[in-house]
Parts: structure tokens; C-alpha cells; sequence
């Protein structure tokens, strides 16, 4: 017998624009699709699948019971959120194989502490937040762990290839491609330029005074002469 969450779920007519109305009544429209069954519109109750979602994340394998059908293993595939009330607003359900390995992406779960960032001021940089992996619907895992701890200077990165891997699972992405480095802090130059800028410009008029001054000494023998 199964242990695996189960959703209940109904055939859905209603399509388009017309499923908002669906909404205000607190049901959920989904889809499910995915092996030889072809794609279909269904509803289930918005209340327990929000409910459901506090204990289940992205890639969880559950059971997906439409009407009197038999239950079928299903993947979260996605759950479309409201942009600002991040309420679900549609869920994608696929269908899978028990014996066949799928291919999905998987968050990267950043764990451990990093001198670079916590004691020598540098910002902490996700390069990529998911890896493509390969593995048995039952052998999923909701994240793959990376520890961050051999990040203790401004020239270290790592990689697909440091990468915690579970038993099962095989990583598609490429294993050279960086996931995370520490950034250095930005270094404020002190305004020694604007300074002397400034400086130059004060001396500026007192040279052309000097100048000025100059020639009226000059232009002043010249009018006597005239006279």
C-alpha cells in the first residue's frame, strides 16, 4: 500500500477566463499530463491542497486520485502563484513511471558558512539556483545540498562537480559550470582627485588677477606717452 500524500481531484469543463469564477468558489484548476495518458483539465479543493503544500515541495511524489479513476503517482511539476498574494492559482501535475528515470530540475540548497562572506566582508554570489539531474521518481530529492565552507578567500568558486550528490541520482548539468563565489567588498577611493580639482580651480582667479594687473601697469606708461 501506498504511504505517498493523495490529492483528489474532478474532471474540469471549465477552461479560459472562466476559471477565475472557479477561484472565488475555492477550487483550484490544474492540469495533469505526462506519459502515454493525454493531457487533462482538472479541479480539486483550494483549501487542502494549500494544506497539502506545507508539508510537500516542487518534485514531491504524490498520488493523484480524478474522480473514480485509480489512483495514479504523480510529480508537483509546478504550482503557479499569484504574483502578490502568492496563493496558488494553478498546478501542473505529471504523470510518471515508476521504473523509469525522469528528468527534472532540483533547487541548489546552499548550506554551511563561508569565512570570505562572514569575516572578510564579502557578499555571497548564486551563480545558479538549479541543476538538471536524472533519477527514479521514488529517488528524487526536493534539493541538492552544496556547503559553501571551502569559500574562504575572494579567489575560490564552486561547482556542479561539488555538488553533494544522493545515491541514484545522476547530475545532467555540466559539472565545470560555477554555482557560487564570494564577491570583495567595494573599496571607496578617498576624493584626493576632487580635492585638487578644487584647489586648482581657487588658484585659477588669483593667477588671472595677477594677470590682469600686469597689464594694466603695462597700459598705463603707454597713456602718459600719449599724452
Amino acid at each position: 500500500m501506498s504511504t505517498r500524500p493523495v490529492v483528489s481531484a474532478e474532471p474540469r469543463e471549465v477552461v479560459g477566463k472562466k476559471v477565475s469564477a472557479l477561484r472565488r468558489e475555492g477550487i483550484l484548476p490544474a492540469v495533469v499530463y505526462g506519459g502515454s495518458q493525454a493531457s487533462e483539465n482538472i479541479q480539486l479543493d483550494a483549501r487542502e491542497f494549500t494544506l497539502l503544500m506545507r508539508h510537500t515541495t516542487r518534485n514531491t511524489l504524490v498520488d493523484l486520485k480524478v474522480g473514480t479513476s485509480r489512483a495514479t503517482p504523480v510529480l508537483l511539476q509546478h504550482v503557479h502563484e499569484h504574483p502578490v498574494r502568492r496563493v496558488p492559482m494553478h498546478v501542473d501535475f505529471l504523470v510518471v513511471s515508476m521504473t523509469e528515470a525522469i528528468t527534472v530540475d532540483v533547487p541548489i540548497n546552499f548550506t554551511g558558512d563561508s569565512s570570505a562572506a562572514d569575516k572578510l566582508g564579502g557578499t555571497l554570489l548564486h551563480l545558479r539556483e538549479s541543476v538538471s539531474i536524472s533519477a527514479l521518481a521514488t529517488a528524487l530529492p526536493h534539493a541538492i545540498d552544496l556547503d559553501i565552507s571551502p569559500l574562504d578567500s575572494f579567489d575560490g568558486v564552486l561547482h556542479v562537480s561539488d555538488l553533494v550528490v544522493p545515491d541514484g541520482v545522476m547530475v545532467l548539468t555540466d559539472p565545470e559550470e560555477p554555482l557560487a563565489r564570494v564577491q570583495p567588498p567595494r573599496v571607496e577611493e578617498e576624493p584626493v582627485a576632487a580635492a585638487e580639482g578644487v584647489e586648482e580651480q581657487a588658484e585659477a582667479p588669483a593667477a588671472a588677477d595677477v594677470a590682469e594687473g600686469g597689464e594694466a601697469a603695462e597700459a598705463e606708461p603707454a597713456t602718459e606717452d600719449a599724452g
